[in-house]
């Protein structure tokens, strides 16, 4: 099954626009549905960087902003108005460009820079923003005043679930037993799958998103408190200290705290061979999402004109929590912004009328989204062929007051799965390359990596090693010629102003070769001698070339982490999340690793941005 956007003049548009990576929120969340709160989308690009995407048709032209798994359906919502009641009212023609923006993205900018948008001419600036859910206008209006996004209304829904590859869902009784987070509970606090006679699966892992970046996340960990508290509304501050060792419990199943949903998904889609189990047992994710992953578009990305997507091997379907889901909400507000003209201001009203109609309720279901009317029948696209049930989920939760949500997130802090990282920082020759700000690239990465220790607790486990040939050290009693220790592995403890100093001592190391397999493959060896069941082992790897100077072939490292899997390791596994650090980094290699031991690699091509792509990194841990 696929999506087949139809052809217009927004193909052009999209011809622009030039992908980017992640750009995370500053500010934490501090609560859900009614306060100030950025999270990231799931799945993230930047505008067009240059040039105009409005077509020269007579048409007033409105620009709408969205989250990237809209984008399809924004360009048929727009083809389907220039025909409807709405725009037949206005004095002229309306053309409708959906731009892929990050809500997070969006939210920052229209923050902190309400009185005009970085990209592109000021034609091209969006009139309507349509981020993935109320807590972006939220934030805005809480920063830049409600005038700025007054009046935004949802216009579509999709509840939070858990998917589950098929199998392992029947083996716990879907589709006719009502499983829920309780249910999860038992077998990560018990033995696992083996309690239902599937031992060679191993323990219950679970994908979760980081709650102080994601909303889904952030509804994850509320909907453990109700299901501890066997509320379906009114959960209290009480509640959420009353259900800590529950959720405690769910945090020790944790693989590691995505950046994103999609690049989880991504990972089950590479690695399913069987009922994946290796990988996951159930990712905490939007039913839209789900949805997505199912009909071959597990990143929910924008699909191209002639795109064909192919189903995975293996299902997810949609488990319901019996004790209730949380719900995101989608809405849509024409922006109180200089640039919006008064021509664009009456279309905007028109077109934000129109996403109510009955016309656009009945696009919804094709993109994986839930219709707001009652009266559309969602069967035809929302159904089991897809993992999921329309009639479902049964029980509804009310959004908690603030204080709840804040008090959430502190016990989150505290509870989360805790982590032993050791970073690996390519200081060869070419980090001195200028990355085109008047910085070098090793004085970003410094500072990069300085400003993301903070994301560690104490008790986590951090290591930090710099490698170029030429260097000579002793780790463990093991001389090693290409690796420099900045810092120990061990707990981090009161270590943080130490760590940063060690960091910043590296602008003033040797820089010669690029031993990146060899260093890679030392680390990996090192970190799973370490390694804990109860932790997120991970090895986080920076470099901007490649290899040049391993005696390690890259073959070699991919059949020895594969070797790990294969013979039962999965119950503490090394991930490797590498960055690959400007244009000449080794982007495809990074990859392979990344993608054989189960870990993400992210993508710093252009090297100002370094700073952004680690705290998305750090978001996992």
């Amino acid at each position: 099954m696929g999506v087949d956007p139809l052809p217009s003049s927004n193909q052009r548009m999209r011809s622009l626009m030039k992908p980017k990576v992640m750009t995370l929120a500053t500010v934490a969340c501090l609560a859900l549905f009614t306060v100030a709160c950025v999270p990231p989308d799931d799945n993230v690009e930047d505008p067009a960087a240059d040039g105009s995407i409005i077509a020269d048709d007579g048409c007033t032209a409105l620009v709408v902003a969205t989250s990237s798994e809209k984008v399809n359906l924004m360009d048929e919502i727009g083809a389907a108005f220039k025909a409807s009641p709405e725009a037949g009212a206005l004095d002229g023609c309306v053309s409708i460009y959906p731009i892929n923006v990050s809500s997070g993205k969006a939210a920052e900018i229209l923050s902190e820079r309400p009185s005009e948008w970085p990209e592109g001419d000021e034609s091209s600036w969006p009139s309507i923003w349509s981020p993935a859910s109320t807590v972006w206008t939220d934030r805005v209006a809480s920063l830049a005043g409600a005038g700025f996004v007054d009046g935004a209304e949802s216009f579509t829904h999709t509840p939070i679930v858990f998917g589950m590859p098929e199998s392992m869902a029947r083996a716990m009784g879907w589709p006719g037993a009502e499983i829920g987070l309780k249910d999860f509970e038992a077998l990560i606090a018990g033995d696992g799958w083996s309690s239902l006679g599937k031992p060679l699966w191993g323990a219950f892992k679970i994908s979760k998103t980081n709650p102080n970046t994601s909303t889904t996340g952030l509804s994850t960990i509320l909907m453990q408190s109700y299901a501890a508290a066997g509320k379906t509304t009114d959960l209290t501050v009480d509640d959420v200290s009353a259900a800590e060792e529950f959720s405690r419990t769910f945090e020790s199943a944790a693989i590691h705290y995505g950046d994103t949903t999609g690049k989880v998904l991504m990972n089950l889609a590479e690695s399913m061979t069987g009922s994946g189990s290796s990988y996951v047992s159930a990712i905490a994710l939007e039913e839209t999402s789900l949805f997505n992953y199912n009909i071959g578009n597990p990143d929910s990305h924008t699909v191209q004109p002639g795109e064909q997507l192919v189903p995975p091997a293996e299902k997810l379907v949609a488990v319901y929590p019996s004790e209730g889901s949380l719900w995101s909400d989608n809405p849509a507000v024409l922006l109180g912004a200089k640039w919006v003209t008064a021509d664009q201001k009456k279309a905007g009203e028109a077109f934000l009328e129109f996403l109510h109609s009955d016309t656009v309720q009945r696009i919804l279901p094709k993109y994986g989204f839930r219709p707001l009317s009652e009266t559309v029948d969602v069967t035809a696209e929302l159904n089991a062929s897809v993992g999921i049930d329309p009639a479902k989920p049964a029980v509804t939760l009310d959004k908690p007051d603030p204080q709840v949500v804040t008090a959430a997130l502190d016990q989150w802090t505290l509870i989360r799965k805790p982590s032993a990282v050791l970073e690996l920082i390519d200081i060869s020759g070419s980090m001195d390359e200028d990355a085109g700000n008047g910085q070098t690239r090793l004085e970003l990465a410094v500072d990069a990596a300085r400003s993301t220790i903070d994301n560690f607790r104490p008790t986590d486990e951090i290591g930090a090693w710099a490698f170029t040939t030429g260097l000579s050290a002793s780790i463990d009693g093991q001389p090693v010629e290409y690796l420099a220790p900045v810092r120990d592995f061990g707990p981090l403890g009161s270590d943080k102003e130490t760590l940063r100093s060690s960091i910043s001592d590296l602008l003033y190391s040797s820089r010669k070769g690029t031993p990146l397999y060899d260093a890679i493959g030392f680390a990996y060896d090192y970190l799973k001698q370490r390694a804990e069941s109860g932790r997120i082992n991970a090895i986080v790897v920076l470099s901007d070339g490649e290899d040049t100077d391993s005696t390690t072939s890259i073959e070699a490292l991919i059949q020895k982490i594969n070797a790990d899997t294969d013979e039962g390791g999965n119950d503490q596994p090394v991930r490797i999340f590498a960055i690959a650090y400007g244009g000449a980094a080794d982007l495809g290699a990074l990859e392979q690793l990344a993608r054989a031991s189960g870990g993400q690699v992210f993508d710093a091509t252009d090297a100002t941005k370094v700073g952004d792509v680690l705290r998305s990194v750090m978001n996992n841990f």
